[in-house]
């Protein structure tokens, strides 16, 4: 039996967490989820508790799955990033054959982004009424560990590693960044490893996508190039995201998988919302912890449903969130 910690949300949260379970007994992997009550009403009423609740499971498990969390005050994704120290966010972002696009070529792009720091983590400072700072912090450790997960990624998959940043520009940030990557690409010899200017990198991968696979940024060049990527395959809600923690070794000590999208409250309880997302998180859960026949066979029913045109509204179809995840359920127990 493996333990996953599953922390519950908001919106079409508990729709999700039922599409979760439904396919969870169908797989040949015996997973117990471990419930923690996330919804806004309880952090309102409870404050930290469940999230502290959470985080303990989460370091006992070292496995979580999280569903959609409404905001408010401070993000419980961004609490528990910076608790658990989670420093690199690994996005795949892929063509899904029946899904309406306006883009042609096949995608097939591995964003590994630093999670941490950029400006991200600086709220930025007035000066009078004149002008505004904000503070750029780039940090060797995550850097390291993100350009290590990049490189195991590539070597596993026979990929390469293209590395984007504005090192040109931004000499002292972005040409740290650049150096220490530079540093863990000479354990890996035999992956190829190729620098691209971020903005040059955007063109390039709308021309020819192909030639990109494990694309290394730092963390506001990750936010950018993910969305600019999911539209590239039609959907921003369509993708999943694994978070990960890591030894000083750099092995990975704890991983949390989620949706790309949000709480969507506008469909809560309709039985309409797509599950597509939160079942791929679930196919990455599997891959990580190498059951990864099994996780081939999830995301291959899932896409060979949206193949054949079983769909939720949102993608053009007609299926319900309960329908759809039965279609998946059947072409997993039938492949």
């Amino acid at each position: 039996m493996i333990e996953v910690t599953e922390l519950l949300g908001d919106g079409i949260g508990p729709e999700l967490e039922t599409a979760v379970a439904t396919v969870s007994d169908a797989i040949p992997v015996d997973l117990h989820f471990n419930k923690f009550d996330w919804t806004l009403e309880r952090r309102i009423k409870e404050g930290m508790v469940p999230i502290l609740e959470g985080e303990e499971s989460l370091r006992k498990t070292h496995l979580a799955i999280k569903y959609p969390t409404v905001t408010k005050v401070e993000s419980p994704n961004a609490i528990l990033r910076r608790r658990c120290g989670f420093s690199v966010i690994y996005r795949p972002v892929m063509s899904i054959p029946g899904i309406s696009t306006n883009f042609t070529e096949d995608v097939n792009v591995h964003i590994v982004r630093v999670a941490t720091g950029g400006t991200y983590d600086d709220p930025g400072q007035l000066i009078g009424d004149q002008a505004a700072v904000s503070l750029r912090i780039v940090e060797r450790g995550p850097c390291e560990h993100a350009a290590s997960f990049a490189f195991e990624l590539a070597k596993d998959h026979g990929w390469a590693v293209t590395s984007a940043s504005k090192h040109t520009i931004q000499r002292v940030t972005d040409g740290f960044f650049e150096s220490v990557v530079s540093g863990v690409s000479k354990r890996y010899p035999y992956v190829q490893h190729k620098r691209e200017l971020f903005d040059a990198l955007l063109g390039k991968i709308v021309l020819t996508p192909q030639e990109f696979q494990v694309v290394l940024v730092l963390n506001e060049y990750g936010d950018f190039l993910s969305d600019l990527a999911s539209g590239m395959v039609g959907s921003l809600g369509t993708g999943a995201s694994g978070n990960f923690a890591f030894h000083k070794d750099h092995s990975i000590s704890l991983a949390m998988f989620d949706p790309a999208g949000g709480t969507a409250p506008d469909i809560a309880g309709k039985n309409k919302c797509n599950p597509t997302a939160i079942l791929l998180a679930l196919s990455m859960l599997l891959e990580h912890i190498g059951q990864k026949k099994v996780s081939a066979g999830l995301k291959g029913a899932i896409f060979g449903a949206i193949a054949d045109g079983a769909k939720t509204s949102d993608l053009g179809g007609d299926l319900s969130t309960t329908d759809f995840t039965a279609e998946v359920v059947h072409r997993i127990k039938s492949g």
